[in-house]
């Protein structure tokens, strides 16, 4: 969602910096998210900037499923136009920005593919599913929920999909990090081998840990409807910091039983991950809302009110510099490891360099968003 859609319908001055705190956040995660993704090497990278193996959390491993639970709160704002009421209008629009996103996840993979192996058709190896494909599928599934069942049955609905998902896990062999993965024996038998991520046989976006990252959604979604409840900035906080604590400290109790990992979306890792995001938005908002500190947050508005639109924008400026090739000395160099490997890991090192790659990388999404941000141009995707 974007700042135009979750922009308040009133004049009053505390919901709209509400929304601030909302969009800086969001910002916050897309940044990290680029950031995260475009190292100058992959065999270079401080140990906080890579995700856990298997079992465990990195501050890397936060920022998308805090984008996802963002997406959930994004999406209370917006269908409250509709008063949460089934009608084609919502259900066409809900399903269009399903399809596009999607697809548009879907392009991604095929622009790299077909780029890195120099096939125009490469269909018989492309990727189905991946991080825009996630983000469209619990979305979707979200905001048809929504519009289909009354609101104070969600949290039932969220607690059945975590201990269905971990009865999967649990008779299904889905805490082993190999092909005996019921996971990946979904994913080969359904997607095929050569159209999934290949990790141990196991796609961290497969089909089955969609469950989770539906009911991830729908916590963001929940947290959204305790926020626009009330109107004082001083409750929005309280609520926030309390169901933050509640989820957190949950979420690692029960991880002694069902274990915390990024690459199963396990119930405990979103559990975890949806309170830490909590509390990180209460904190915004006091830090934006009640003691007025704005300025360092244009940055990252910069980011936040055109989210996806930079996201896949970063994607396929990642793609072309790893793939727009000239030649240098007595070889051919690819502009992305021309500008790690000639400039900035002979002067930094290997991993300074690496992460100043990611850095610049971040800086030059920036400044596209930047121009779209100060001409008010919102792209919704």
């Amino acid at each position: 969602m974007n700042s135009q859609e979750t922009a308040p319908t009133s004049g009053v001055k505390k919901t709209s910096s509400r929304l601030l705190a909302l969009d800086v956040l969001r910002g916050i995660t897309i940044a990290g998210m680029i950031m995260v993704n475009n190292p100058g090497s992959w065999g270079s990278i401080y140990a906080p900037l890579e995700h856990a193996e298997w079992i465990g959390l990195t501050p890397t491993d936060l920022v998308f499923p805090f984008f996802m639970f963002i997406m959930g709160i994004s999406t209370y704002i917006s269908l409250r136009k509709y008063n949460f009421e089934f009608s084609l209008a919502a259900i066409w629009k809900i399903l269009k920005r399903t399809i596009v996103i999607f697809a548009i996840g879907v392009g991604i993979s095929y622009i790299s593919l077909s780029w890195r192996t120099l096939d125009p058709l490469p269909f018989d190896k492309l990727r189905i599913l991946g991080v825009m494909q996630r983000l469209a599928l619990s979305y979707g599934a979200t905001a048809i929920i929504a519009l289909t069942i009354k609101h104070k049955h969600i949290p039932y609905l969220i607690g059945t999909l975590f201990i269905g998902y971990f009865l999967i896990l649990f008779f299904g062999n889905g805490f082993e990090y190999n092909e005996t993965n019921i996971l990946s024996l979904v994913d080969r038998l359904v997607l095929g081998m050569n159209h999934m991520y290949k990790d141990n046989g196991i796609d961290p976006e497969g089909l089955l840990s969609t469950i989770p990252s539906i009911a991830h959604v729908l916590i963001g979604f929940c947290c959204g409807k305790l926020l626009m409840e009330v109107k004082d900035i001083h409750e929005k906080i309280e609520r926030l910091f309390l169901i933050g604590t509640i989820l957190t400290f949950t979420g690692f109790l029960l991880s002694y039983g069902c274990p915390i990992s990024k690459k199963i979306w396990s119930p405990t890792f979103a559990i975890t991950t949806c309170g830490l995001a909590a509390s990180l938005l209460a904190l915004l908002v006091w830090f934006i809302d009640v003691k007025g500190y704005k300025k360092w947050s244009r940055f990252f508005e910069s980011f936040g009110v055109n989210p996806l639109f930079i996201y896949v924008m970063a994607a396929i400026l990642s793609i072309s510099l790893s793939n727009i090739s000239f030649a240098y000395g007595n070889e051919t160099i690819s502009l992305h490891s021309y500008a790690y490997s000639i400039l900035l890991q002979p002067l930094l090192g290997d991993k300074a360099g690496s992460l100043a790659f990611a850095l610049l990388f971040v800086a030059l999404n920036w400044s596209i968003g930047h121009v779209l941000y100060k001409k008010k141009l919102y792209i919704k995707i």
